[in-house]
């Protein structure tokens, strides 16, 4: 379900806004926040991100030799998620995305809705992030 307003929004978001993820903002086109679930030490990093309306990341590759990769669990508002030579799939509550590894994608609220989902970095051998280039206006308004 689409919702605009913030305050309507955190209603919905179980897992918490946590706070803005600036660490990340170069990565981003709009404003997101994240919200650590587990540590990384806890030997799976579970972390809830909350994109604000039109908000989306970069293009990005999780890199692997074995195992890696993620998965996006959907848990507030509605969002899209890409990958490379693919047509984007709309996201809303309940859509679960497993994302290979070495595959170039990006997700990210749609231009109406706040959105929220939980990542989860699959563990792996020599996993790493590779963030690319941004999704352009162009792209993300023809959706």
């Amino acid at each position: 379900m689409k919702v605009m307003s913030k305050e309507e929004f955190e209603k919905q978001n179980v897992f918490g806004t946590g706070t803005e993820n600036t660490a990340y903002a170069k990565y981003f086109i709009g404003n997101s926040y994240l919200n650590p679930l587990t540590a990384p030490q806890d030997g799976v990093f579970l972390a809830n991100v909350t994109f604000e309306p039109g908000c989306r990341n970069n293009w990005h590759i999780h890199h692997a030799k074995s195992g890696g990769g993620q998965m996006l669990v959907c848990t507030a508002g509605e969002g899209w998620y890409q990958e490379e030579g693919k047509e984007a799939v709309s996201l809303e509550p309940g859509s679960v995305i497993v994302i290979p590894p070495n595959v170039k994608h990006w997700h990210g609220a749609k231009r109406d809705s706040w959105f929220s989902h939980i990542a989860i970095e699959v563990p792996g051998e020599d996993c790493q992030n590779e963030w690319c280039e941004a999704v352009t206006d162009d792209e993300y308004n023809k959706l």
